[in-house]
């Protein structure tokens, strides 16, 4: 039986891993700081967290509490992170500890005690704006300029003004890194691989896109989309959207996402790659709100279209997961109705408070939004 160490383990996501590894037969410890951001200033060993974990409430920036975590583990999941692109852009310092030097304290530590494996939550982040093609159907490189965004010209242009389609993103695109948050989930990844393979620990990297499920910190205005839309029905408040509500986006649920990470785990042959992990479909963020609120029993509240920008954001962006689909035999079993019909169900037995016009005003307080 396999002893497994989760950073963040106490999050949203690493929750759903620990689980996953349970029911496979592992033993699971968790670190965490239980962030208040994310759990409540109670700061309490979140219920949802199952009982056969070991959780050890610390900071992967310390050392010391680092090397207790690591004591008789066999392998380690690395979910620790602070998590919003956003805040990421006025929260600078922050981020760029938690993330970069927490990673590194790890590596450290793994460097005088090593793993079996190694696993990363990387991010779609990193990729910016996902891939595009040309009229003629060949990849083509796209960026939104201040000056365009200001127009309120929200697609992509090649470099001569010419029109692109969005496509699925495979790994082989290179990175574009808009935003604080996306250059620190860029290093944590390139940190794991690259020390991974200097000491011989087999390491991975999973670009996770955007996860949904239960037990989403609702009440943080940070949290993935799908979760803030969520917070504002609860409140019979409308979704606010950015932009037009056209953006694309690949939504896969956090059950999936928890099996493909124990697949790269048990994997010989993830060592030294990276994979995305999404499901493979794309809808317009204007969808996912209209969705939600069916979901949380509110269909009447239409989402609000801001006609703003945000600065961080991107256009498109969804997965090409035929890599994980060959090598991990990683597929996707949750379609996203399944998925909302289980979030309805959650909702009905929580609360959440909506911060989303708070971190809207934090934004435009320093002229993050246009």
């Amino acid at each position: 039986m396999k002893n497994i160490l989760i950073t963040g383990g106490a999050g949203f996501i690493g929750s759903h891993v620990a689980a996953e590894l349970l029911r496979h037969g592992y033993r699971v410890r968790v670190l965490d700081n239980l962030d208040p951001q994310v759990h409540g200033e109670s700061r309490r060993r979140p219920s949802y967290l199952d009982d056969n974990v070991e959780l050890q409430i610390g900071d992967v920036r310390d050392a010391a509490a680092v090397e207790e975590a690591l004591g008789g583990i066999d392998g380690v999941f690395h979910f620790a992170a602070a998590v919003g692109v956003g805040q990421s852009m006025y929260e600078l310092a922050h981020y760029t500890s938690i993330n970069n030097v927490g990673t590194a304290v790890l590596l450290e530590a793994l460097a005088r005690q090593p793993v079996e494996k190694l696993v990363v939550a990387s991010s779609m982040s990193l990729y910016g704006e996902g891939l595009y093609h040309d009229v003629h159907g060949r990849p083509a490189a796209a960026r939104r300029s201040r000056e365009q965004l200001a127009r309120r010209e929200w697609e992509p242009y090649g470099p001569n003004g010419q029109t692109l389609e969005p496509a699925p993103t495979p790994e082989t695109k290179p990175a574009d890194l808009s935003s604080v948050y996306a250059l620190s989930k860029f290093d944590q990844e390139r940190l794991c691989l690259m020390v991974g393979e200097a000491y011989d620990i087999p390491a991975t990297a999973l670009r996770f896109f955007n996860v949904y499920g239960p037990h989403q910190a609702l009440s943080n205005p940070y949290t993935g989309v799908l979760a803030i839309f969520a917070s504002r029905c609860l409140n019979d408040r409308p979704p606010l959207i950015f932009e037009d509500g056209e953006q694309r986006r690949d939504f896969v649920s956090v059950h999936d996402v928890a099996r493909a990470a124990r697949l790269a785990y048990e994997s010989g042959a993830a060592a030294g790659r990276v994979f995305n992990i999404g499901s493979g479909q794309a809808f317009t963020i204007r969808e996912i709100a209209q969705k939600v609120a069916a979901a949380a029993g509110k269909p009447h509240l239409e989402p609000e279209i801001t006609g703003r920008y945000r600065v961080g954001d991107i256009r498109h962006c969804f997965a090409d997961i035929s890599r994980a689909r060959s090598i991990l035999r990683y597929a996707p079993e949750i379609t996203l109705d399944q998925g909302l019909a289980e979030i309805a169900a959650w909702l009905a037995t929580t609360q959440a408070v909506d911060r989303a016009a708070e971190a809207s005003a934090e934004l435009d307080a320093r002229g993050l939004t246009l």
